[in-house]
């Protein structure tokens, strides 16, 4: 069976469109007050990256990124002063690492390491002090 020159042609297209990255999704809302003041909020999404702001009535802004990579994600919030927070977490055969990052420079840990026998998450805060959890499978 011979196929014609554009048929070919459609079917690469086709074929070339479906095995393309997912295109950005963007999205954009603004809402008012009964007094007239207006907020709004900008968000899109690409391939699991997520970038987003908002701007309240008074017109300070937040916005808030996050970066996926395969096991790792990084998400950065940044307040209407210019002000910092980061997560890091990483993913790796069920077990879950998370640093929180203050904008003072303070952090934040939770450690979830999982195994047949059960879960253990011990959570460190800004201060040194830690907590432990465990829960153990019964067989």
């Amino acid at each position: 069976m011979k196929m014609s020159i554009p048929l070919y042609g459609a079917a690469l297209l086709a074929l070339a469109t479906l095995a393309s990255p997912a295109l950005a999704r963007e999205r954009h809302s603004t809402f008012s007050d009964a007094q007239g003041r207006t907020a709004s909020h900008d968000a899109s999404r690409v391939q699991g990256d997520v970038s987003s702001s908002s701007t309240g009535p008074n017109g300070k802004a937040t916005s808030r990124l996050v970066d996926r990579q395969p096991g790792q994600t990084t998400a950065t919030s940044t307040g209407p002063a210019g002000q910092t927070a980061t997560r890091q977490t990483s993913r790796a055969n069920g077990d879950v690492s998370s640093t929180l990052t203050g904008s003072n420079g303070a952090t934040a840990s939770r450690l979830v390491d999982r195994s047949a026998q059960g879960t253990q998450a011990t959570l460190t805060g800004p201060n040194g002090q830690t907590s432990t959890r465990e829960t153990t499978r019964q067989p």
